[in-house]
């Protein structure tokens, strides 16, 4: 199907039916399947929302063929906040979690990714590609150098992660210049399993999609995990230095900006 005939459309929400509807859809995704909750999560309106949506762009693959006004057209979503705009806001958001010093004392033009989703209607297709072609447009527009955020395994068991936050650790553990830290006092180390036992396919196995692809585009992990209780999930920074992609997708970043 070419661009022209494609019902899905990727771009910045510009309308507040389009950011009700991605909150719409992390209600779904964050709170009704994986049993997130927050201060101003709207069980009556079926929104998942927080302080810092007012001061993201937020990325959203739409479905034209559905109408606004139901606040269903948005089927993908990812929350963005480029670097120049951390001082309005205060903070990034995953500094609750992390400790980002090494990142902001960079000098770099830094990008917070979070809340990515998608309906489950549309797992398993073409809905994150073009998210990520989405984002691509937006990092090449705006010169971004790393990228950076929280990803989440789902649940707090400890017990049941420990082969994929210690495969994490040891294979893909950030080098010392953009190795963030989780905080305490809700801190996990990674490093559970010695080496001789770890089970590099059981650890994939229960390693989410989008931290995998993340891994496979160069991406690493800072140190230690963070328990999200309110969320229930194991959160992990994920950082990946644009320059250092593997040359497929950095020619298909210079693709995108028409090189």
């Amino acid at each position: 199907m070419s661009a022209e005939e494609s019902p899905y459309a990727v771009r910045l929400a510009t309308t507040p039916e389009d950011l009700t509807a991605a909150q719409a859809l992390r209600y779904q995704v964050f709170v009704r399947e994986l049993g997130g909750d927050g201060p101003l999560v709207d069980h009556a309106a079926g929104l998942e929302r927080d302080a810092f949506d007012t001061h993201f762009d937020h990325l959203v693959l739409v479905d034209r063929r559905i109408d606004p006004a139901t606040h269903a057209h948005v089927i993908g979503a990812y929350r963005v906040l480029p670097s120049d705009r951390r001082a309005a806001v205060g903070r990034f958001y995953s500094e609750t979690e992390f400790d980002l010093s090494p990142l902001l004392a960079s000098g770099r033009r830094l990008l917070e990714l979070g809340r990515s989703c998608v309906h489950g209607d549309h797992r398993g297709g073409t809905a994150m590609f073009h998210l990520w072609n989405g984002l691509a447009e937006y990092v090449l527009d705006r010169g971004i150098e790393v990228l950076f955020g929280a990803a989440s395994f789902h649940g707090t068991d400890i017990t049941a992660l420990a082969q994929s936050l210690s495969y994490l650790h040891r294979h893909h553990l950030a080098p010392p210049a953009m190795r963030v830290r989780a905080l305490a006092p809700h801190r996990q180390e990674m490093d559970l399993i010695p080496a001789s036992r770890l089970d590099r396919r059981a650890a994939m196995a229960a390693t989410p999609a989008l931290i995998k692809a993340y891994l496979r585009l160069g991406g690493f992990v800072g140190d230690g995990a963070w328990i999200d209780r309110d969320f229930n999930t194991t959160d992990v920074c994920l950082v990946m230095d644009t320059g250092q992609m593997s040359v497929r997708h950095r020619e298909f970043y210079i693709r995108k900006a028409g090189a």
